[in-house]
């Protein structure tokens, strides 16, 4: 049985169930599938500086202790996002000749990498040492071999995958029932942070110039209100504005968000940057209609008519793609288009891939 160890500097707990469950998602699919899988991971997002780095520097010396006292049955590290967590694993390769494979997600490359050129040297070579780098989206697969100099033929391009079991239509007037939605209205829904660089102050404008027209019109915002600052900005906005039939939730599970992607007309992405924008597959997987701008990994996602694209922090053409999708049916060659987007990124398919991945770039069986 092929041993892997799983770094991710974000992971689901109790009180985050939301933290970075792509990756548990993943993780569950590989144990499903047969592999022996060990997560060393950091469970919250960090609060003040001090915390964050004692953190890190916990869940660093637990992940190299791990690996020295298991070096011998481990065939491969996966590591989700570059920096800080790739470092772990190039220490492994350093330190232990452990092998690794590196996911790069997009907040490591566009922000992270960013913040000091330190960090942008360490990103490097972490990315230039990986067995394997995975890429979520195809921009950031040009970004990892043109900015960071590493061989076309070590990169990747590979979702997070999609559960076609968990994430697939429902019945609409049955889901909104339970989540007592109204039957009779047009809903939109956004999924993610509440941050400004989702575009969420965009969105509002561009729900503004709808409601002139669609007075039928829903829209529910699901996802973390952590940052206080800005989302107090944005539920002022809401007031001073008037603007009615707006509804904010906190995160909920994946069986939830499924019934939330049934229930809705329209999920909205209006992200400034996306590495992949995995909710718009969700959507799609559960028959949704998708208005996501024109970023990252969006436009290879939605290409030929999946969805409809527009460009970022522009709320006119945000309310303008939003009409479109609210008033146009899916034609039959945009049906067969997302079927076949989402049949790219099954669930199945993606561990199959990975599967040769880590069987390339292994050291071999464990014992």
């Amino acid at each position: 049985m092929t041993k892997v160890v799983v770094f991710s500097n974000m992971y689901p707990s109790e009180q985050h169930p939301t933290y970075g469950i792509f990756v548990k998602n993943q993780v569950e699919l590989l144990k499903n599938n047969g592999f022996d899988v060990k997560v060393i991971a950091i469970h919250e997002p960090g609060k003040g500086k001090f915390e964050k780095i004692t953190k890190y520097l916990s869940w660093g010396m637990h992940s190299l202790i791990y690996l020295m006292k298991k070096k011998k049955s481990i065939s491969i590290t996966h590591a989700h996002y570059a920096f800080p967590t790739g470092m772990i694993s190039l220490l492994g390769k350093k330190f232990f000749n452990i092998p690794y494979v590196v996911t790069v997600h997009g907040g490591d490359l566009d922000k992270m990498a960013k913040k000091s050129a330190r960090i942008a040297k360490y990103t490097k070579r972490i990315l230039q040492e990986a067995s394997q780098v995975i890429a979520v989206g195809e921009k950031l697969r040009n970004d990892v071999i043109e900015v960071y100099g590493v061989s076309p033929q070590n990169v990747e391009v590979m979702s997070m995958g999609v559960d076609t079991n968990v994430f697939k239509p429902m019945g609409r007037e049955d889901v909104r029932l339970l989540l007592n939605v109204p039957l009779n209205e047009r809903v939109l829904i956004y999924v993610g942070n509440v941050i400004e660089a989702k575009g969420v102050m965009e969105l509002l404008d561009a729900y503004e110039r709808l409601r002139e027209t669609h007075d039928d019109l829903l829209l529910y915002i699901i996802g973390s209100q952590k940052d206080q600052r800005f989302v107090g900005l944005v539920k002022e906005k809401i007031e001073s504005k008037g603007v009615s039939g707006i509804e904010f939730r906190e995160p909920v599970s994946q069986l939830e968000l499924a019934k939330w992607m049934s229930a809705t007309d329209v999920l909205v992405l209006p992200s400034y940057h996306e590495g992949f924008g995995l909710v718009a597959l969700e959507a799609l997987s559960s028959g949704a209609k998708v208005v996501a701008t024109n970023v990252g990994g969006l436009p290879y996602l939605l290409k030929d008519g999946a969805g409809v694209l527009v460009e970022p922090r522009d709320p006119e053409m945000l309310a303008e793609g939003l009409a479109q999708a609210l008033v146009n049916e899916v034609s039959r060659s945009q049906h067969e288009t997302i079927q076949q987007v989402i049949q790219q990124h099954s669930s199945e398919v993606i561990v199959k891939r990975l599967s040769d991945i880590y069987q390339r770039n292994g050291k071999g069986t464990a014992k």
